[in-house]
């Protein structure tokens, strides 16, 4: 295992493992209770500059249609119009645009999230889990982070009102990273 203070040894090109990574959302569900899903199909790339963390970069894209909530009827809404309309917009893009390294461990990617033709530049959080050499002798690292970002920005407008007043989908979104990432020959 190694910390992020043997960053130099890290510098590479890795992809993002989906098999072993989730990239998921919590919003709020009537007012009362939270809703998780994630993506199932999704695919990245990082490029790690261990002596430069500042030129480090990430791209993800995300497929739509893969949206799990565990309800396949909450699944099929969520790709309509009313939500992320995955036949005009398939996929959700997040480029990153500059990194900084905040602590030993600890990071901050900033890029361009494009959700439904709507870009906006967040800043996510990431902390370093580690670096290991699988069974394989593949070399992985893992970075988790999460951003709340207000569904409204991206055109993601839908909602019910409530018999007992407020709404049934919540405005504002976690969303939740979990990422294994595999270093490229």
């Amino acid at each position: 295992m190694t910390t992020a203070t043997n960053l130099s040894e890290l510098t590479g090109a890795y992809v993002i493992d989906a098999s072993h990574s989730r990239i998921g959302f919590v919003a709020r569900h009537a007012m009362v209770t939270k809703v998780r899903g994630a993506f199932n199909e999704f695919d990245g790339k990082i490029n790690i500059d261990g002596d430069k963390p500042e030129n480090t970069t990430a791209e993800v894209t995300l497929k739509v249609a893969s949206i799990d909530t565990r309800n396949a009827q909450r699944d099929g809404h969520l790709a309509t119009n009313d939500f992320l309309d995955a036949e005009t917009y398939p996929e959700i893009k997040f480029v990153s645009t500059s990194a900084k390294q905040v602590d030993d461990d600890n990071f901050e990617i900033s890029g361009d999230l494009t959700i439904k033709g709507i870009t906006k530049n967040i800043t996510i959080p990431f902390a370093f889990e580690g670096v290991a050499v699988d069974p394989y002798g593949q070399t992985r690292v893992g970075f988790e982070g999460s951003h709340t970002i207000n569904r409204k920005d991206y055109g993601v407008t839908w909602n019910a009102p409530l018999e007992t007043g407020g709404v049934l989908v919540g405005e504002k979104i976690v969303l939740e990273f979990e990422i294994s990432a595999v270093k490229q020959a």
